[in-house]
């Protein structure tokens, strides 16, 4: 089951999710030719590699055209007939309207309106369309399965809106993450964005307090426009297989055949097979015996050399590492 897993330790907006899917491996060239399908304003995408304290991630911006005037405000019902009228595969229409569907939902219980009747101020605008749809074709270009996320960090303070100044987070961010686990910053600041907290709780089927069981495959970083003091502002994406098990990653070493000398003054001895590895992932211990044959076996102790490191009493030990992180 391919699995992704989105690293929320600066929050989530929508070009940062976007931005670091397609740092995983997302299809940017599939993303743009579809998104070019939208029939809104046009617009023209800047990808960027900027580092935020340390770490390389990739920057989306949505770049409208300089002739053509933005419209800033759309009503839920028109931004679901653009999806459905843009010809997109189905998945691709459903993961977009299950993120519209969250925000609409919470901004008719904040202003006491149908649904139908909600207009989005700042998520009606171009690019937070954009990233909405553009997040699902990403999803859909890595073949996601299952999306798990960390706890997400909403921020603290005010931010200004179409509305005036409101606190952060934002009635709509706070509303979409009722019931889901939030975690703590001192960072006053939106550190998630409505379109980030519509992407989470519309799109998220678990959320696990570190990395869930899993081959990784890819990892994405996914840049935020501001600089954090004390950490990057960039969103992680991993993605990989959540199977363990699956028959391509066994490994499968070569057996080394061995002739056992038998002698008869012995009884009940047991052959032992240690077997010493370094890949970073343990192996079970075997120890065949062979008891009461009417002789005995003479104790043999065979050890296997992979070229790999020694081990003691058949533990796997980890080289011990000193790290030194000073970028905060």
């Amino acid at each position: 089951m391919k699995l992704l897993y989105l690293d929320c330790f600066s929050g989530i907006s929508g070009d940062m999710t976007l931005g670091a899917l397609v740092d995983a491996g997302a299809d940017r060239h599939y993303i743009e030719e579809e998104l070019r399908k939208i029939k809104i304003e046009p617009f023209t995408l800047e990808w960027k590699r900027v580092n935020k304290r340390g770490i390389s991630a990739l920057k989306l911006d949505v770049l409208p055209d300089p002739n053509t005037p933005p419209k800033h405000h759309r009503h839920y019902s028109e931004i679901v007939e653009l999806i459905h009228r843009s010809g997109f595969n189905e998945r691709v229409v459903k993961l977009s309207l299950s993120i519209f569907e969250k925000i609409g939902i919470a901004e008719a219980k904040i202003h006491n309106i149908p649904i139908e009747k909600v207009h989005f101020h700042e998520v009606g605008a171009i690019d937070s369309i954009v990233d909405v749809i553009g997040v699902a074709l990403a999803i859909d270009s890595l073949n996601i399965e299952k999306i798990v996320s960390s706890a997400v960090p909403l921020g603290s303070g005010t931010v200004h809106c179409d509305h005036g100044i409101y606190p952060v987070p934002a009635p709509a961010t706070l509303e979409m993450m009722r019931g889901l686990p939030i975690a703590h910053t001192s960072i006053a600041l939106e550190m998630t964005t409505p379109t980030g907290a519509g992407i989470v709780s519309g799109l998220v089927d678990e959320f696990a307090k570190g990395l869930p069981p899993m081959i990784v495959e890819a990892i994405g970083y996914g840049a935020g426009t501001r600089d954090l003091p004390e950490q990057p502002n960039v969103l992680r994406a991993i993605v990989g297989d959540a199977d363990p098990y699956a028959n391509k990653w066994r490994i499968h070493h070569e057996e080394i055949h061995h002739e056992h000398a038998h002698h008869h003054s012995h009884h009940d001895e047991d052959h032992h097979h240690h077997h010493h590895h370094d890949h970073g992932h343990n192996h079970d211990h075997h120890t065949h015996s062979h008891d009461r044959h009417g002789h005995g076996h003479q104790h043999h102790e065979h050890t296997h050399h992979h070229g790999h490191q020694n081990h003691e009493e058949g533990l796997c030990q980890e080289p011990r590492h000193e790290s030194a992180c000073n970028h905060g």
